[in-house]
């Protein structure tokens, strides 16, 4: 199998490196990447937005099987270009896709499908939101219609700040305020059929006790010891077999990660969003603990071929993943900034480091070049280990003006999740 993965993200390095591990991968290329995947795979240069530099390409390379990592690609229709090349591609077309590219489209399939989630309203004007804001009150809950790269929701109790965010939007659906612990559910599609991968937990906020603006993720872990029993069966039945037979219906149907931001509220599961691709950061910690072969799997709903009642293997232990993020992230991040003690916080027993917003310099340094920089990736036996990996990993890289929160996972280890 010759596979190209699209995008140049943590997200993408850990799929490049489960990929790299499968016996049926012959040959891997990632574009553009970053200097992390460059160690396992062929990098290519290239706007991964635009349908046709990505059919040309992989033709080019003979690939027999394309993974698109970002969401951007997908809504901008490279899974369509790819598939009428008659190249199996895993990630929806532009369609299906609207699942994450519009909010509201998101909202319609479901209330078609009779998935639970919040009640919302969609604003086109400032009228229709202050309406919406003075039907739900406070806590505010207000998201961007649009592709915000997981920055355009904003959760206040500041009706101010939750008008001011509205106004800066051409659309926005406001919502209820969901309750409880929120999970993240991958599950793998082929259209028809889904088999979920492990829960995983993410932190949006930028600061210590869930304080700041949201971010794209500060970091994830999993399994989630504390969740209820029989909650990934229950979100399949309700969730996502749902969503995917309503989208077949409409004769869209869904070939790729559906991800499922749920909130365990007092009144059960609900959907808090959907996104058409795997979540970032807690892909870094499911596919760690993922055993059976990635590839295989991917290429199997890429086909339409993902048997029904699918088990996957997992290893034992926990993983917990830390963001290291530039300075003024999730602001106008700082680049260029060198970044040292790499080669120690792999030295560290159980740790390994993930690249996102990295690059080259002209003298060959490893540099900062986004604002989510690396991904500290700790395992251990059980989740407290795991983050004593994962921490003490963390504290080896140097990088000027770096931060990242210090409390991830923190409650779970200690039993403070409810």
């Amino acid at each position: 199998m010759r596979v190209l993965v699209l995008g140049s993200g943590g997200r993408e390095h850990a799929l490049v490196r489960s990929l790299a591990q499968d016996p049926a991968v012959s040959a891997l290329f990632c574009a553009p990447g970053n200097p992390g995947t460059a160690s396992l795979a062929e990098n290519h240069v290239l706007d991964p937005t635009d349908p046709q530099a990505v059919v040309e390409l992989a033709v080019r390379l003979k690939i027999t099987l394309v993974v698109i990592g970002p969401e951007a690609p997908l809504v901008a229709g490279v899974g369509d270009a790819v598939r009428r090349e008659g190249i199996p591609c895993f990630g929806p077309d532009a369609g299906p896709a609207r699942i994450e590219g519009s909010k509201a489209f998101a909202k319609e399939i479901m209330e078609a499908a009779g998935v639970p989630t919040a009640r919302a309203h969609v604003c086109d004007s400032a009228d229709q939101v202050s309406a919406a804001l003075d039907a739900f009150g406070p806590p505010y809950v207000v998201k961007d219609d649009g592709l915000a790269a997981g920055k355009g929701v904003v959760v206040t109790l500041d009706r101010a700040e939750a008008a001011e965010h509205a106004a800066q939007c051409d659309r926005v659906v406001i919502e209820e305020y969901l309750d409880g612990p929120e999970v993240s559910l991958f599950a793998l599609c082929d259209g028809e059929h889904a088999v979920a991968l492990s829960p995983a937990q993410d932190f949006k906020r930028a600061l210590d006790g869930d304080e700041g603006p949201n971010t794209g993720g500060m970091g994830a872990y999993t399994p989630l010891g504390w969740a209820p029993h029989g909650l990934v069966e229950e979100v399949m039945r309700t969730v996502v077999q749902p969503t995917i037979d309503e989208l077949r219906r409409r004769n869209s149907p869904y070939v790729g990660v559906l991800y499922a931001g749920l909130a365990l509220t007092s009144r059960g599961v609900r959907v808090i969003e959907f996104n058409a691709r795997f979540g970032d950061p807690e892909t870094q910690v499911v596919l760690d603990r993922l055993s059976t072969p990635l590839a295989t799997l991917l290429q199997a709903c890429a086909v339409g071929n993902l048997a029904p009642g699918t088990k996957l293997d997992w290893k034992p232990g926990s993983a917990v993943t830390v963001v290291v993020a530039a300075e003024n992230y999730p602001g106008t991040p700082v680049k260029g900034d060198v970044i040292a003690g790499l080669d120690e916080a792999d030295a560290v027993i159980g740790a390994y480091v993930l690249h996102a917003g990295t690059a080259l310099d002209e003298d060959g340094l490893i540099v900062s070049n986004g604002g989510r920089v690396l991904s500290v990736v700790g395992t251990g036996a059980d989740l407290a280990e795991a983050r004593a990996v994962a921490y003490a990993a963390t504290g080896r890289i140097r990088l000027r003006g770096a931060r990242y929160r210090t409390d991830i996972a923190l409650k779970a280890t200690e039993n403070r999740v409810s």
